[in-house]
This record gives structure tokens, sequence and C-alpha cells, in this order.
């Protein structure tokens, strides 16, 4: 566990790199994307806990169309900074089936979380799958599946703020700040 002070050093050793601001108007124009994409579907939005709560909680207000509600909770970062084994704690429920699902997440690094929620919803009987992330994180190498929706993409660093955390710390932030 990790000391207030010790989360202090990490904000300290680290820079903005995409503001408050623009992060507010990624969120409004995602929104339009979305609206036009999926405004008459009456989709399922899935929100990926934990991460997501931050960026679902900021996006919903905007989408201004009837939608229905609910999470699921994959993982495999567990607060540390590289992706582990994939756990299921709260799988997609059977509503998915013939339905149009909208999965929400903060940040599509390498593809494979997503690309298994994905899978997993599709094999449950969902007529079509979306995904919307906040950023997505730009690699050398290829990755499962891409968002359709993406607030911005963001460098091979290890970034947080909007839902994303740095060892478990600043999932508050309004904008998104990268470790030096």
């Amino acid at each position: 566990m990790m000391t207030a002070e010790q989360a202090r050093e990490l904000w300290a050793n680290s820079e903005e790199i995409v503001s408050a601001e623009a992060v507010q108007a990624s969120l409004d124009r995602m929104a339009g994307e979305i609206t036009e994409k999926m405004g008459d579907t009456f989709p399922l939005v899935l929100s990926v806990m934990g991460g997501a709560v931050v960026f679902t909680g900021m996006l919903l207000p905007k989408l201004a169309f009837p939608l229905e509600f609910d999470y699921i909770h994959l993982s495999r970062y567990n607060n540390k900074t590289v992706g582990g084994e994939m756990q299921w704690r709260v799988a997609p429920r059977e509503s998915v089936k013939g339905r149009t699902v909208l999965v929400l997440d903060d940040i599509l690094d390498e593809g494979e979380t997503m690309a298994a929620i994905r899978q997993r919803i599709m094999d449950m009987g969902a007529t079509n799958v979306y995904a919307a992330v906040l950023c997505e994180k730009v690699l050398q190498k290829a990755k499962p599946m891409h968002p359709d929706f993406c607030g911005f993409t963001v460098p091979e660093r290890y970034v947080f703020g909007c839902g994303m955390d740095a060892h478990g710390y600043w999932r508050n932030l309004p904008a998104i700040r990268a470790l030096r």
C-alpha cells in the first residue's frame, strides 16, 4: 500500500498530456458519434469496472437516447503496470442476447481485454458489439482490435487520470497525465 506522500510523488513525476478541457471536448465529439451510430438501437451499455467508472460517468449524460445500463468486470492489471492473466469478476449477463451492446472502457492498451470482452458478448448472442474508449495507446505492435469510438490517442507511456490509475491512485484527475 502506498502512502499519500508516495502518491503525490507519482503525480510530481508525471506530466499532463491531455488537458481537462480536451477530455471534455473529446467526450462531446464521441457522444455525437455514438448517438449518430446507435441512437435508434436502444443499446445495452456495459461499463468495464473499475477504470471505466469515471469515463462512463462523464459520457452517459451526453447520450440523449434511451439505453439500458449494466457493468462487467474483467481485470488484467490489479493495480500493476503490466497486464497479467484475465480474471472475470462480473461476467456479462444474459441480457446481451439479441442486443446491440456498447462497451465502455477507459483505455485500449494492447487490446486483449476488449477483444476478450467482445468475443464473450458475441458468443452470448449479441447482435452487434461496439467498443468506446476514452483513449487508445499507440503501440508499435499489432492489436487484436481497435475501438469503434475513441476520445484520443496517447503515447506508449504509463498514463493515468479520468479513471485510469497509477498503482491504484489518481483515477479522480480530470486530465490525463503520463509518468516520466
